[in-house]
């Protein structure tokens, strides 16, 4: 189980300083800015290069909603969920104080400007509604783990998942970004949100409610839809 519980620390470590790294970082540089497709793709990378590499130690969950939905779908023990999603976290936050070092390293930063945070209302990028983001945030998590739980299925074509994983993490990046700054993951949401403070915090909840229902919906969906699961 350590071995386990640290790949899932190093990978959600990468996961948040890959992608949220990408936004603060990169994302609006002057000049050679990568925008939100380049943000996008930057989260789909880490899933994907994670997947390889630490898939058959601990599953690649990365992610407190993917456990909630694979332990929904029996497909994780819920003795071992709070110990993935305590190493999830720890990871998102041990990601965000590297990214806000890095940051911080240049003349002006402002941490209170954003720093990758999930945000609705006034801290949406797009300015979109609680009820915007409540939407988003269920649909985008449901889509995610079905497609997790089907891509991982044992008769699925085997090697290709980190790929239809990363792809859909990437296409949801797309939707989403300019209504939350898309979570679909609490510990991705909850490591950034703890140095910007204030607003960030306040508006946490839905960032962990929200993916919770959406992923454990997908997890009893694809339980009706494949009573057979091959593990």
């Amino acid at each position: 189980m350590s071995k386990k519980l640290t790949a899932e620390f190093l990978g959600t470590l990468w996961l948040v300083l890959g992608g949220c790294g990408s936004a603060v970082l990169s994302g609006a540089f002057p000049q050679f800015g990568i925008g939100i497709l380049g943000v996008s793709i930057a989260f789909g990378l880490t899933v994907v290069t994670m997947a390889y590499a630490i898939g058959h130690i601990s599953g690649c969950h990365l992610n407190p909603a993917v456990t909630v939905g694979l332990v929904v779908a029996g497909r994780f023990k819920a003795s071992e969920a709070p110990g993935y999603i305590a190493a999830q976290v720890a990871g998102a936050v041990a990601a965000a104080g590297i990214l806000f070092v890095i940051a911080s390293g240049k003349a002006g930063f402002d941490v209170s400007a954003g720093f990758a945070a999930n945000g609705y209302g006034e801290h949406s990028i797009g300015r979109y509604s609680l009820s915007a983001g409540i939407v988003t945030e269920i649909v985008m998590t449901f889509f995610f783990l079905f497609v997790i739980l089907g891509a991982t299925h044992g008769r699925a074509p085997a090697g290709f998942a980190p790929l239809a994983i990363g792809l859909c993490l990437t296409l949801i990046h797309l939707i989403s970004i300019p209504v939350t700054q898309t979570s679909v993951n609490p510990a991705r949401s909850t490591g950034p949100a703890l140095f910007v403070g204030g607003w960030a915090i306040q508006q946490l909840w839905l960032f962990w409610v929200a993916p919770l229902i959406g992923a454990a919906l997908a997890g009893l969906s694809y339980k009706m839809l494949s009573p057979d699961d091959a593990r």
